[in-house]
């Protein structure tokens, strides 16, 4: 085996970013992938590859979370909560669990829609991970989702139904089907994935928590059990923690394959491809005999050049690109439709200025996982005093850098941060003159997600403030930011203007 990526082999991970809790589904040649987007909007992105290592972002499914207004302000542990995606009766469906409010779906015929709108199909407090299944064999449907104990007082055991299979109703008050107390051991069952295969009703599943645990299997005769389990995939001596929840796919030529996830702090969930087979005794065995796998043979698939999901924007007509999300849902008039390029960004104005964790208007992309430089030019078209737009890198804790009118009209270069347990922002180097109201912003990500900010208002890249290591919040990875804002008052506060958006790697 070589010790890098080449025509015959991958490396993993395969997507280098914070897609977390990732489902994938087959339909002919082609591969489908979503992953949870908890708060941000839109939400349930859509990915497509036809090897399983090279991956594109075609859409999301969700463009606004509901109800709307729950989700006017940010909330990045809530909303979409580990999607299933599957193909059925012509159609794609997507289940996912609300913490707050229950267990959703949406449907549509084609994978970049139209998609229906979100069907609340069990409503309740807690309910995590949903995921359906149609039995071809009897034409009867079936859901099984987990629990989440800070909304329920419940963890550790997956619940099943029977379903409709025009998946609008459940059919029964449901059951526990596997209770993670009676097995030793086992500890955070969450992330169920149900399949049938081979007579069995089967459910992939992780426990043990998501930076130390383990993906388990389980099996029955019978959809509510009883259910044996195995542990079929663990770190062991691999670098990999956690090897955690994911999904099973076959290809047509009848290979199988498994797609997980490992969290790795301020890089979010990536996600891993490992080789599945089946035992002897009819098991599942991932990876390198159950041990995560770093590089590897690529499926028997035709070849297919790099890919992967888009990064850099030149915003075309004013638009921004797929790769956006806003951290909860958008506003009007927030991003200016024009006939050039350029993003114009409002500048909203906000009593919450002084601290970018709270504003809706972030428009952001995922972190890089690996080092790499981020850039891209600003000018501040806002005569507003304390009117400001900049570069983010954002978390629990947070740093900035752009540009901020002054109140003698003069725009300044401010780089900004604030800590975790930080209030509000402050200064991490004193403001200097911009005379131009334009900037060329740079951030450098090296090494455990270490950030250097620098910035060239007209005299070359000159850097600014210490190190600032990234941080993730609860169940996010940083992101990236682009932000244009204005403190609280009457009237159009104006807009900035945000060019040429590149990461380049280090």
């Amino acid at each position: 085996m070589t010790t890098g990526t080449t025509e015959e082999t991958y490396t993993n991970p395969v997507l280098d970013a914070d897609w977390s809790d990732p489902d994938v589904v087959r339909v002919g040649d082609d591969f489908y992938l979503t992953a949870s987007s908890f708060g941000r909007a839109p939400g349930l992105p859509l990915l497509h590859s036809r090897d399983l290592v090279n991956w594109t972002l075609v859409g999301h499914a969700l463009e606004r979370l509901e109800p709307t207004a729950a989700f006017a302000a940010p909330r990045h542990d809530c909303g979409v909560w580990a999607p299933s995606l599957r193909y059925h009766d012509d159609r794609f469906w997507i289940f996912w669990g609300d913490p707050d409010q229950g267990v959703f779906q949406i449907n549509a015929p084609a994978i970049r829609g139209p998609w229906t709108r979100p069907h609340l199909l069990k409503a309740g407090k807690g309910l995590i991970d949903a995921c359906p299944l149609w039995d071809e064999e009897t034409g009867e449907a079936y859901l099984v989702h987990a629990w989440a104990k800070s909304r329920s007082g419940v963890k550790n055991r997956l619940t099943g139904h029977r379903m409709r299979p025009d998946g609008t109703e459940l059919l029964d008050e449901g059951k526990v089907i596997v209770d993670g107390d009676r097995i030793p051991g086992w500890f955070t069952l969450e992330g169920p994935k149900l399949y049938r295969h081979d007579g069995w009703f089967w459910i992939l599943a992780p426990a043990g928590g998501v930076e130390t645990g383990w993906q388990g299997a389980f099996r029955s005769r019978g959809f509510f059990g009883p259910y044996e389990e195995r542990i079929v995939l663990e770190q062991k001596d691999t670098a990999v923690n956690g090897p955690h929840q994911g999904g099973w796919v076959r290809t047509a030529s009848g290979e199988d394959w498994f797609l997980h996830f490992q969290q790795r702090g301020p890089y979010g969930r990536v996600v891993h491809l490992q080789p599945m087979s089946w035992g002897r005794d009819g098991w599942p065995v991932l990876g390198d005999d159950g041990a995560p796998v770093t590089v590897h043979r690529r499926p028997a698939l035709p070849p297919q050049p790099p890919a992967a999901p888009a990064t850099d924007d030149d915003f075309p007509g004013g638009r921004f690109g797929r790769q956006w999300q806003w951290t909860a849902n958008p506003g009007d008039g927030w991003a200016i439709h024009h006939c050039g390029d350029g993003l114009r960004l409002t500048c909203v104005r906000s009593a919450d200025a002084h601290d970018l964790r709270r504003l809706p208007n972030v428009l952001t992309q995922r972190l890089p996982g690996k080092p790499c430089a981020v850039e891209v030019e600003l000018r501040l078209d806002s005569d507003e005093p304390g009117a400001r737009a900049g570069l983010a890198v954002l978390g629990d804790a947070f740093s900035w850098i752009g540009l901020r009118r002054g109140t003698d009209g003069t725009a300044h270069l401010v780089h900004r941060f604030a800590e975790g347990v930080a209030e509000s922002e402050r200064d991490a180097d004193p403001p200097r003159l911009a005379p131009e109201g334009r900037a060329r912003l740079r951030i450098e990500i090296g090494a455990g997600a270490r950030c250097r900010f620098s910035a060239d208002t007209g005299d070359g890249f000159r850097p600014s403030g210490p190190v600032f290591a990234a941080t993730p919040w609860r169940w996010v990875g940083a992101l990236l930011g682009l932000v244009a804002l204005a403190p609280a008052g009457p009237g159009h506060a104006g807009a900035a203007t945000f060019t040429r958006f590149r990461i380049t790697p280090s």
